[in-house]
């Protein structure tokens, strides 16, 4: 188990295009086992590769009640509807902010095996999917902001709704 340091906003990781998985050998099993340690450990939703300083198209989310999805080199191939979610980060600690996001995503993407999947999701999994696809491609939510006021700092009271 490796529980690696996740990066934050203005780290210059965060902003750059992640490159294409050419073989799933030993160091990128290792490097999912350690984004999974280290999505347990942060409690998050999602976690790209980027995020962890590493600049591959890898990402794994968890959401309840939905078994955990490592996808590599994932792309969204259909966005249906348009929705207000309300979004937080890993790398951008201690705020969250109103974004649009899709009512539902299409996305396929090789499993850890190398298998190619297609995967649906709506809800949270659908926001999670873009959200860390996004990662990969150098975009925070934060970009997404209409406006500033759409940014607000986490309180003690507002974390415990």
């Amino acid at each position: 188990m490796a529980v690696r340091t996740i990066r934050v906003v203005p780290d210059p990781v965060l902003r750059k295009k992640a490159k294409k998985v050419s073989s799933i050998d030993a160091s990128v099993q290792r490097l999912i086992k350690d984004m999974i340690d280290t999505l347990h450990d942060a409690s998050g939703a999602g976690l790209a590769a980027p995020q962890i300083g590493v600049p591959l198209r890898i990402v794994v989310i968890e959401v309840p009640d939905v078994e955990t999805f490592v996808l590599i080199n994932p792309e969204i191939v259909k966005r249906e509807g348009e929705r207000i979610v309300d979004e937080g980060c890993l790398s951008v600690p201690g705020y969250r902010g109103e974004v649009k996001r899709s009512q539902k995503v299409k996305v396929k993407a090789l499993d850890r095996k190398g298998k190619l999947i297609r995967l649906a999701g709506e809800e949270l999994l659908g926001q999670a999917l873009e959200h860390e696809i996004d990662h990969l491609n150098g975009v925070l939510y934060i970009d997404y902001l209409e406006s500033p006021e759409k940014l607000y700092k986490i309180t003690e009271e507002a974390s415990q709704d």
